[in-house]
């Protein structure tokens, strides 16, 4: 409750309005209202990955929200709640890194260098959360970042592995190990048991294609009463209480979640009698209720991890979606003779983990790292690509693009968008804005390269009416581009660094300044991206996609005279307005 921020609304939407064609309207953008936001709710994976494709969230990533997240996730898994540890570790790792990072001109005064540090610090809070360093750096570069060249890759190996030696050295699980559930079945599998993975995979991908449409319409329906909508903290009182009752009869829910995953992946011929779960496995006349609480705790993980992921505290979805591929495989590993049932377990894990996150590779280096058990890489990649192909025929996006969806922040999924585009031959010209909104963007500069105070106040109420906290305005001359100055540079500029200058006073944009003058030309971007408008949009696509490019300017075939500006945000609307025509 006391990160809750107010920020413009990133839905489409609001902007620009497009026809069914995808076309823009000629219509003028109206003034767009706010939404509220809870900083340090949920995982902070999806938000994450919006700031990486090259999106603003202000405050999202200061001091406050990572003391308050990292406080808070210790309160919510103690809970028991149906919530893990790892996308908080992640949240609270890239908060690190850009507190640390602004402190250097190198990083604060360059977006894309910012962007690449925190590629390379989110990767350190997974290699804690699971004590898997290589694991962290794949998780990094398949599954948050859209920008990830070779010396990111370097810079995410060093920055995981001195975290995982931090780990070591701090010894919290108190075994001296790094490897959190480590097993040692000892039996090997059969060719027979190909078959029990593939079974695994498909469950895995059912229960991620389930759980990935039921928790989007859980978001969409109950949490939109205005009861739940306006008292986070009643849902939370709610959730708490449901997961108490469902999760406590049954012995093998009692224990926070990393616990039952422990339990649930036991070798009993290696273990000591102590272990429930042997007991129960080795009784005969027990075997039948001990069934009986597998099935329970698969289902009550099901619904539960539904209802729980999205409420606003600090959570992650990848411990529960362990417990409950643990369940399903330890039940199914009941049936089969001759293998330790711990063995179905970590496959059934595996899958169900890939099911609603869609990880593969990085979730293959995981488990391997989770468990030590190298020989068992196999059969996990046989569930994990079973589970994600059959996830996928159900529900095309995971559950991070999901939630990204639901809370409203804009997401480019350049992969995707390119075979839309592709397969209509649209050109960039599609997008040129409307022109009562380029006449507001655009700025005439005459030849001495000074404009007035005022005017550009004007210019920049406009654009905080618009809600597009990532727009700006371009510099013309003679109707050729000359630069593009960003919201946020012409604000610092206006309010900080001409306090002492009058209203009237001239602005230098374009050139030195001299002594008496109000200089912003440091702020300018000189040399903005270009594409001409008859370009295909493909290309934009693209440029957005691999760039981390905010804005893109569109100049006209052979006189190149500027015709437009295209942001990040409304190429994002565009592409989705297109996606629901089809």
């Amino acid at each position: 409750m006391t990160t809750k921020k107010s920020l413009p609304a990133a839905a489409p939407g609001h902007g620009d309005k497009f026809q069914n064609n995808g076309k823009a309207s000629q219509s003028p953008d109206p003034p767009v209202t706010g939404k509220s936001m809870y900083m340090a709710a949920g995982s902070g994976i999806p938000e994450i990955k919006t700031i990486l494709s090259g999106f603003v969230i202000p405050h999202f990533l200061d001091l406050k929200v990572l003391v308050v997240k990292a406080v808070g996730s210790i309160f919510a898994v103690s809970t028991g709640m149906c919530l893990g540890k790892e996308g908080p570790f992640v949240h609270i790792s890239t908060c690190v890194a850009y507190l640390v990072g602004v402190q250097f001109p190198k990083y604060k005064e360059n977006g894309r260098k910012l962007r690449e540090l925190l590629s390379a610090g989110c990767s350190s809070g997974l290699s804690v959360a699971f004590g898997a360093p290589i694991g962290g750096v794949l998780f990094s570069y398949e599954e948050i970042s859209t920008y990830f060249p070779r010396k990111v890759l370097w810079h995410a190996f060093v920055c995981s592995l001195f975290a995982a030696i931090t780990l070591k050295a701090l010894n919290p699980t108190g075994t001296g190990k790094l490897v959190l559930f480590e097993t040692n079945y000892g039996t090997s599998y059969r060719a027979i048991h190909y078959v029990v993975f593939v079974i695994l995979g498909i469950a895995g991908g059912l229960f991620g294609g389930i759980f990935c449409k039921a928790n989007f319409l859980w978001s969409k329906t109950f949490r939109k009463y205005n009861i739940i909508k306006n008292n986070p903290v009643f849902e939370v009182f709610l959730v708490v209480f449901v997961t108490a009752l469902l999760q406590y009869p049954n012995p093998l829910t009692r224990e926070p979640g990393d616990i039952i995953i422990k339990n649930l992946l036991v070798d009993c011929r290696g273990a000591s009698s102590e272990s429930w779960v042997c007991e129960k496995e080795g009784s005969i006349p027990e075997r039948m209720g001990y069934i009986g609480w597998l099935v329970h705790g698969t289902l009550v993980k099901l619904i539960l991890t539904i209802i729980t992921f999205g409420c606003k505290v600090p959570s992650g979805i990848i411990i529960p979606a362990l417990d409950g591929g643990a369940f399903f495989g330890r039940l199914l590993g009941q049936f089969i003779p001759g293998i330790s049932p711990g063995i179905f377990a970590m496959v059934g894990a595996a899958s169900f983990l890939a099911g609603v996150s869609r990880m593969t590779i990085s979730l293959a280096v995981i488990m391997f790292e989770l468990t030590g058990e190298l020989e068992y890489i196999v059969p996990d990649m046989i569930g994990i690509m079973v589970a994600k192909w059959v996830a996928d025929a159900l529900e095309e996006e995971g559950v991070y693009d999901l939630a990204q969806t639901v809370l409203g922040h804009p997401f480019l999924d350049a992969e995707h968008s390119m075979a839309l585009v592709q397969a209509e031959q649209y050109l960039v010209e599609e997008l040129i804005p409307p022109e009562q909104t380029m006449k507001e963007i655009t700025v005439e500069v005459p030849s001495m390269g000074r404009v007035s105070r005022k005017m550009l106040s004007e210019k920049l109420s406009q654009l905080r009416r618009r809600g597009l906290m990532d727009a700006g305005l371009v510099l013309v001359q003679d109707g050729m581009l000359q630069g593009y100055i960003a919201e946020g540079e012409l604000e610092f500029g206006l309010e900080e660094v001409g306090k002492q200058f009058e209203e009237n006073a001239l602005v230098r944009l374009l050139g030195a300044s001299e002594v008496q003058e109000f200089d912003l030309s440091m702020f300018v971007d000189r040399t903005p991206l270009t594409v001409c408008a008859k370009a295909p949009m493909e290309y934009a696509v693209e440029m957005f996609g691999r760039l981390g490019l905010r804005h893109l300017c569109v100049v006209e075939e052979r006189t190149g005279r500027l015709v437009g500006v295209i942001i990040k945000k409304r190429l994002v609307v565009w592409l989705e307005s297109l996606k629901q025509h089809h």
